[in-house]
């Protein structure tokens, strides 16, 4: 008998990049759980500031929902903000199949970026793995799995790296705020 869970089809994570850092693009999580709703979704929780939002949503409303939410902040806010999603399923799998983990790295260095295509491969190995030492990436489809072992604020391999050499938005997460927006979905 598997213990694996079956995680709902309608369980989406919303991952807002660049909001409440340093003072700018200042957004209460209380208004983001309104403007998911306001979207059509029937439960909107956000984690921590940084703009993490576990939301549900029938599959004809799914889609729409990051424009609608970017619209929304763009006219109430006065600022535009990136929005990647992924299903519970997807996350499931980021989760599953960090190859920092296998290798025994520290949770601590971990971290996950999220792009909003998938890109080539022509870009991907177009990408300098010397970039920043002793920082290490592995691109998986849609992700980028950094080991940063130094942290990732004295890394070279940033959003805007990965998003000029790529060509596509990203927005990066630590490893423990990746399995607890999973568990949120649980």
């Amino acid at each position: 008998m598997s213990t694996r869970r079956v995680r709902a089809p309608d369980t989406h994570i919303a991952l807002l990049r660049g909001i409440n850092v340093g003072g700018k693009n200042q957004l209460p999580m209380k208004e983001l759980a309104l403007l998911f709703r306001e979207a059509g979704c029937t439960h909107a929780e956000p984690y921590i500031q940084s703009g993490n939002v576990v939301f549900k949503a029938r599959p004809a409303v799914a889609p729409s929902v990051p424009s609608l939410v970017q619209k929304a902040v763009a006219g109430r806010f006065g600022f535009s903000v990136p929005i990647v999603v992924r299903t519970a399923e997807e996350l499931a799998r980021v989760a599953a199949e960090n190859p920092f983990t296998r290798s025994g790295a520290v949770d601590d260095s971990l971290h996950v970026a999220f792009l909003a295509d998938r890109p080539s491969a022509e870009k991907v190995a177009a990408l300098d793995p010397e970039r920043s030492p002793p920082d290490e990436f592995i691109v998986r489809g849609r992700e980028i799995y950094l080991c940063c072992p130094n942290g990732l604020a004295r890394s070279k391999l940033t959003n805007q790296y990965f998003d000029s050499k790529l060509t596509t938005r990203s927005t990066v997460r630590n490893w423990r705020t990746v399995l607890r927006l999973l568990e949120m979905t649980g």
